[in-house]
């Protein structure tokens, strides 16, 4: 069971993001202030780090930098109210694995977070990774968008975590039931056709051949 620490000050937040953790097999530990957290990050035998950037007592960029100065393999996913793109970059080129602006949906930070377990951190000597490309496809993690040679492309929030998901894993190929897994968190019915329309969302923007369809295995990204 993967230990998971969320240094979070405001309750109702962390206490949603735990409860949502322990029902999908977690094992959180909430802690609200940002020394505390940064103790426990440093001490914990944790495997992954919810945080939030503006804590009391310390915040969220100084221990970014503690983290990753200490405990290099931790990774973190920043977890914030702020919108700023200049934070977002900061968070970053910080070391963060991650980031994602409140409110948010659960679904999708499971499958990020189920997304950083199953990915290698990332080392302090390496720099994180901003862009995936595939062909003319591109997508700015940073900036959580998505283009077409130089033409950008507007996707939602669960099209573009398909998106990064399959070309996270270019090349190989994702059962329906693992993209479930990775971008939705949940199961769904077995029977949910979900995946296949989202796929289909995806290659009317992204290109009829982005991803091809493996029959009775499910989708890949070449």
């Amino acid at each position: 069971m993967s230990r998971i620490l969320i240094v979070e000050d405001e309750e109702r937040i962390s206490s949603f993001i735990a409860k949502g953790l322990r029902a999908a097999g977690f094992a959180p530990t909430v802690v609200a202030d940002g020394h505390t957290g940064r103790d426990y990050a440093l001490t914990g035998d944790f495997e992954l780090v919810v945080l939030d950037l503006g804590l009391p007592g310390m915040n969220g960029f100084e221990i970014l930098e503690e983290v990753r100065e200490q405990r290099g393999d931790l990774p973190v996913l920043v977890l914030t109210a702020s919108d700023s793109g200049s934070d977002t970059v900061s968070a970053l080129e910080g070391g963060a694995a991650d980031y994602m602006v409140k409110p948010f949906h659960f679904a999708e930070l499971l499958a990020r977070i189920r997304l950083r377990l199953r990915t290698p951190a990332v080392r302090p000597s390496e720099s994180p990774l901003t862009e995936l490309r595939v062909g003319e496809v591109r997508l700015d993690l940073r900036r959580r968008r998505a283009f077409v040679g130089d033409r950008e492309v507007e996707l939602s929030a669960r099209e573009l975590t398909l998106a990064e998901v399959l070309m996270e894993h270019r090349g190989r190929v994702l059962s329906r039931a693992q993209l479930l897994s990775h971008v939705w968190g949940y199961d769904f019915d077995p029977g949910s056709n979900v995946v296949d329309v989202y796929v289909g969302y995806l290659r009317r923007k992204l290109g009829a051949d982005f991803i091809r369809t493996v029959r009775g295995v499910g989708y890949r990204v070449d």
